[in-house]
């Protein structure tokens, strides 16, 4: 299958949006798969060399952006960028088939080709069994797949992810409080240095929930009440917005973010779904709690570390991964130590990528930090 003709048919059917970059592969919603790399027939004027299929589907994906725009974005996501001239040519393409790029294979042989392999031969069923069969599989409808029973978005298991959490923390300060008989008593002086300021050991393991924390602040764009649709979901809504749906319910201490990481040793087995505590509350945080620790979207204001266990910035942002999140158009100062998103205040297409990109720099740092 070519991938051209695969990325003209999904933006024929308006699901670009469903096209995702998967470390060094493109997907194709569930159907297909293709490497990022692979070289297209779809070629630069000026040098005849092709573009991968990488470029391709960026462009197709954010074509609305302005060319400068567009180039710094490409180059973010280290991805070739498409020069102006080729853009009119690609988009003909996406628009109306095939009369505008070569007439030959739009994918070269650079994709190795798989022969089928030779199946035995299967026993030959009896007639009577035959047309039973084949009338019992005319009549059948599927309602449930393996991925359809994994899908509980209206159930909320948080109870008992907390309870597992709880009960694990609790065997873990049992194992490692031995009988006082062999250990040395600390000097009272020593006893509240640690009480004021608890000793962070971060241990990536089985039964580790990461936290992410967020701004208790309103004025901020992510909050604990819209955080799980901006990162699980790749769409931003305003606080305000989700603080009316709830209808006075008043607000969440935790809420809990499922991410499907790339290539974290982390994601269990299969590459399951990894879960995230999202909290707003940094004083009520325990020692066990700040070993868990891995991300924070920051204000820009002194007072949101100021129940942090960390001498100064250097330390937090050694030991945690900050993200700014802000609308395109505001103005803000160049940060050197956190990572700055913009967000339209109306394109919304293009919230999932800022979302992707704030998981791939969160899983490039808890790699780091394992």
């Amino acid at each position: 299958m070519d991938p051209l003709a695969v990325l003209r048919d999904y933006a024929a059917r308006g699901d670009l949006d469903k096209i995702i970059f998967s470390g060094d592969e493109v997907l194709f919603g569930s159907e297909y798969t293709f490497p990022a790399n692979a070289p297209t027939a779809f070629t630069n004027k000026q040098s005849g060399r092709p573009y991968p299929l990488s470029a391709a589907v960026f462009l197709a994906q954010h074509n609305d952006l302005k060319h400068t725009d567009f180039i710094q974005a490409a180059r973010l996501r280290r991805i070739p960028p498409v020069s102006l001239p080729d853009r009119k040519t690609f988009l003909d393409f996406l628009r109306h088939g095939h009369h505008s790029l070569p007439t030959d294979p739009l994918l070269p042989s650079a994709l190795p080709s798989f022969a089928p392999e030779p199946q035995p031969a299967m026993p030959e069923e009896p007639e009577g069994d035959k047309a039973s069969g084949a009338y019992i599989r005319a009549l059948e409808r599927t309602l449930k797949d393996r991925n359809a029973l994994l899908d509980a978005r209206g159930r909320d298991f948080l109870a008992v992810l907390q309870n597992a959490t709880r009960r694990e923390e609790e065997r873990r300060r049992n194992k490692d409080s031995a009988p006082s008989s062999a250990r040395h008593e600390p000097s009272s002086a020593a006893a509240a240095a640690a009480m004021a300021k608890p000793k962070v050991e971060r241990s990536f393991g089985d039964g580790f929930v990461p936290i992410i924390l967020v701004p208790s602040a309103s004025q901020t764009l992510i909050t604990i009440y819209n955080v799980r649709e901006f990162l699980e979901d790749g769409v931003f809504v305003p606080s305000d917005e989700r603080m009316r749906a709830m209808k006075g319910s008043g607000k969440p201490e935790c809420v809990m973010v499922q991410k499907k990481l790339i290539r974290g040793e982390r994601a269990g087995a299969g590459g399951g779904a990894t879960t995230f505590e999202v909290r707003d509350k940094p004083a009520s945080l325990k020692a066990d709690d700040w070993a868990r620790v891995v991300a924070v979207f920051v204000l820009g204001k002194e007072w949101q570390f100021k129940d942090w266990p960390f001498k100064d910035h250097v330390e937090i942002f050694n030991k945690v991964i900050g993200f700014y999140v802000r609308f395109e158009d505001d103005s803000v100062e160049a940060a050197k130590v956190v990572k700055q998103w913009n967000i339209s205040k109306n394109k919304r297409h293009q919230d999932r990528t800022a979302a992707l990109e704030v998981w791939e720099r969160l899983e490039e740092f808890m790699r780091a930090h394992t």
